[in-house]
């Protein structure tokens, strides 16, 4: 047996740089050793990566671009709604108005959140509760997965105060609490709440939070998205509840009680009188203050920033709080994302790259449909519906051309009007809450971006079957109009593949090509398919990456996505006749990454991606041609025994 068969990732430590590592020995490591070693991670981020290094740059147009228009140095953009987006960001800028009004902003609310007297009067409450804190459950409308022209109502529980449920389990929980638990206790007496009322309300929150933790849903369970989908009556989903009022706070909070409910988490309802009940009462109200102050401290003034930065600091590793400069545009950039994305993409995206990237991508949907026709594994009836899938893909590419229309409602009120930060972002809430729930009624509009144009990203819906590429990812190291045609097919071109492998992951593969959850496929292929991802799942379970060991089963869709997108672009490359070496070094560079100890043990708790590093060494040990092209020998670090290599798309 080979001695190196279960190196998997590669020889030597691969978050330490090596300049002589050789690419057969570990070939993330010799393309980004120098990289790592120079790249500096900036005072105000836990890490840099790739796509890190584009974000910076363009967070840096963008907030000189947001700084002129706001000291009129620059003309306004015609583009829908971004005279709003740049009154709040002159509002969050206003640190003298902010610094000023200290807690003043938030008086109201949390006086209505300290008055609640017992669990009848929060039963009562609730509803209005709902529209600025943070409720043990909550409520929204998205697309019907068996019905995607219909959307639902859908129930979940809450989110954890560590990163994921599997945190709770770790060393480091105890300290990481006790910091959040101290810090509440501040902003709360901060913000007026007497000592000793702060301290009950923290304590109790902690209590809380451990309960929840035992019942909500890990990451690793919320990777498997169809089993989020759980129908049941009206009536029957009422009658899980004992003691809260739970038709009530439909009728007030929704205007209805819809026939059905899509149940996200099954168990968190069947536990649900275990955590709203008469009995919990002092938890629930010192969880919900601690929420609300932790998060309402980020819109007031810099003391109260500065007093709710320790646990996110724990959490992070990062040095310093974020400037208020860039905080400012951050703020804008969230309530305004795709009026934002649409300015950026008009503005830094060129019409002759968006033609290049179209052109490309076909190419891989091409390659793709090759690949799936020639596929040894499908019988004939599950490969011809599989085509019919990736037929009737819908690609969005660079930015939207209409703004939704959520945005023409955001409306900022200035401080001389009497707003204030705080006031206008609880406003949003409501106008999103409200235009959300609209949504119930309507026919699912398929034209909705999921991601705005500044965003340096690029996904997959199952529920609408189409791929979105924003501006903001289409250039290096993923794209260049300069750079080698096989340099981009490493980069873009196994991105684009990638995304497209979503729609064949083990969740994409339950949904049809309108997006509805449905089996498409013959017993013996899905059969197969699953055998195949469970080779996906045991390559990677286990995997040493620095503080931390890979969960393979929460990473599963993301490596079975790369693993059909360097395969597809690895075979558009050879159709081309282009210089695969060159393919495989900048697929390794497109996942270069330099990350704090803190923010690997935060970012693997809760993410469905692998690391960077071990995407690119990983799945290059999986591609046959990786060995021919590197004269890889079983001897090599790189090497990965045949049988070892997982193949699906």
């Amino acid at each position: 047996m080979n001695k190196n068969f279960a190196v998997r990732g590669g020889s030597g430590n691969i978050i330490e740089p090596k300049l002589d590592a050789r690419p057969q020995d570990n070939l993330y490591l010799a393309v980004n050793s120098e990289w790592i070693e120079k790249t500096k991670i900036p005072e105000d981020r836990s890490r840099m990566a790739s796509f890190d290094g584009i974000d910076v740059d363009v967070e840096k147009h963008l907030m000189q671009d947001f700084a002129d228009f706001a000291a009129g140095k620059k003309e306004l953009p015609n583009v829908p709604d971004f005279d709003e987006a740049v009154k709040l960001y002159k509002l969050a800028r206003d640190f003298d108005k902010r610094n000023a009004d200290g807690a003043a902003p938030i008086k109201s609310d949390l006086e209505l959140l300290d008055g609640i007297k017992d669990f009848s009067d929060y039963n009562l409450n609730a509803p209005d509760l709902a529209t600025f804190a943070i409720l043990p459950f909550s409520f929204g409308v998205s697309p019907d997965m068996k019905n995607t022209k219909v959307n639902a109502l859908y129930f979940s529980g809450p989110g954890t105060f560590l990163p994921d449920t599997t945190t709770y389990q770790t060393p480091d929980a105890p300290k990481l609490l006790d910091i959040l638990q101290k810090q509440s206790v501040k902003l709360l007496t901060m913000a007026g709440i007497d000592q000793a009322k702060a301290e009950k309300y923290a304590e109790d929150a902690i209590k809380f939070d451990a309960k929840l933790s035992k019942i909500v849903k890990s990451t690793e369970e919320w990777a498997d998205y169809p089993a989020t989908y759980n129908p049941m009556k009206i009536a029957d989903f009422e009658a899980k509840f004992d003691q809260f009022k739970i038709a009530y706070y439909l009728k007030e909070a929704i205007g209805e009680e819809p026939e059905r409910i899509i149940v996200e988490e099954p168990r968190y309802l069947d536990h649900i009188n275990e955590i709203i009940n008469e009995e919990n009462f002092d938890e629930i109200k010192g969880w919900m203050l601690v929420n609300f102050i932790n998060a309402a401290a980020d819109s007031l003034s810099q003391e109260f920033r500065e007093a709710a930065f320790p646990f996110s600091q724990a959490l992070s590793g990062q040095p310093q709080l974020t400037s208020g400069e860039k905080q400012a545009y951050y703020i804008a950039n969230d309530s305004f994302s795709e009026v934002v994305g649409v300015y950026y993409g008009q503005t830094y995206f060129g019409k002759e790259a968006k033609e290049d990237v179209e052109d490309m991508i076909h190419r891989m949907l091409e390659v793709y449909k090759e690949r799936l026709q020639n596929n040894d594994w499908l019988s004939e009836q599950t490969k011809k519906r599989a085509i019919i899938k990736l037929d009737a893909l819908v690609l969005k590419i660079g930015y939207p051309d209409k703004i939704e229309e959520i945005y023409n409602r955001l409306k900022v009120i200035p401080a001389n009007e009497g707003g204030s930060l705080y006031s206008n972002e609880r406003a949003f809430t409501i106008v999103q809450q409200k235009y959300n729930i609209e949504q119930l009624h309507k026919e699912v509009d398929r034209t909705v971006w999921a991601m705005p144009g500044n965003l340096v990203n690029a996904c997959y819906d199952p529920q609408r079957n189409d791929l979105t590429f924003p501006a903001a990812i289409l250039q290096k190291p993923f794209y260049d109009l300069k750079q080698d045609r096989a340099a981009n097919f490493g980069g873009i071109g196994s991105v684009i593949a990638h995304e497209v492998s979503h729609a064949f992951d083990n969740n994409g593969a339950q949904f049809d090509e309108l997006g509805n959850m449905t089996n498409w496929w013959t017993d013996e292929d899905y059969a197969e398919f699953k055998k195949r991802t469970q080779a996906e799942i045991d390559l990677f379970d286990g995997i040493e990456y620095g503080p931390v060991k890979l969960n393979g089963k929460q990473i599963v869709s993301e490596n079975i996505a790369d693993q059909g997108g360097l395969t597809a672009a690895v075979e558009a490359a050879k159709n081309e006749n282009d210089d695969l070496k060159k393919l495989f070094e900048n697929f390794a560079r497109i996942w270069a990454n330099k990350q704090l100890t803190e923010s690997i043990k935060s970012q693997t708790a809760v993410d469905v991606h692998a690391p960077g590093p071990l995407r690119a060494n990983v799945q290059s040990q999986c591609q046959d041609d990786f060995y021919k092209v590197f004269d890889v020998k079983p001897e090599d670090g790189m090497w990965l025994d045949p049988e070892k290599r997982v193949h699906i798309w």
